[in-house]
């Protein structure tokens, strides 16, 4: 593991924007690519949401009150934040930088107002924005998770209606037909984004020095 982290400290990491709409199996997709590819960090997101039973602080998210979120916002301590269903959910510079110097690959798991904000403050972040095959395949995954009634499922579906024409926006499209196949394109765009010249600069500068010269 030492090894490994030393040699990630050469390449500044990439940030991943990985945005969808809810019941697209974005959760499943990024815990399926963290559990297959190394060197990556997902980044927890500050939120004024109650915690959920299993959830744990720090984990899942950082949980504060909403007037501790305003004087965040006052101090400009967030890359990206947004009112998501009358909650706020905001990213951290802090945690995002120091990520990101270690050499690790940052995801971001967030929705299309947050990535407005982190293409306009982090334009070199690469993004991906998920769809389900079709609108009745994802109210049918919103119903089979059991976890919301019948008028939040109507709101999430109305909302995906919405999101889902800004993924011309996005770098990359993954449709999430075959959860096998979707991780296997998700893994390929992070792959991608380390081979970038930017991303491996201080690699190349290291490189370049045993050459002379």
């Amino acid at each position: 593991m030492k090894a490994a982290r030393a040699k990630n400290s050469l390449r500044r990491g990439s940030i991943i924007v990985i945005s969808a709409p809810s019941g697209a199996g974005k959760s499943t997709l990024i815990r399926r690519l963290m559990d297959s590819l190394s060197g990556l960090k997902f980044s927890v997101s500050t939120t004024t949401r109650p915690r959920r039973r299993g959830e744990k602080n720090g984990r899942d998210y950082i949980f504060v009150s909403r007037q501790r979120f305003k004087r965040m916002i006052a101090a400009s301590q967030f890359v990206e934040w947004a009112d998501v269903f009358g909650h706020l959910y905001g990213t951290s510079w802090k945690q995002l930088r120091a990520a990101q110097e270690a050499g690790y690959d940052v995801i971001l798991d967030i929705d299309v107002q947050g990535h407005r904000q982190v293409r306009m403050q982090l334009p070199e972040a690469v993004s991906v924005f998920i769809l389900p095959p079709s609108f009745r395949e994802l109210e049918r995954r919103l119903r089979r998770r059991h976890s919301d009634s019948s008028e939040v499922i109507a709101r999430r579906l109305s909302e995906a209606r919405k999101e889902i024409r800004h993924w011309p926006e996005y770098d990359y499209l993954v449709v999430n037909d075959r959860l096998a196949k979707a991780t296997r394109a998700l893994r390929a765009v992070v792959e991608a984004a380390r081979l970038r010249r930017k991303a491996g600069q201080q690699q190349a500068k290291e490189i370049c020095k045993t050459f002379g010269g």
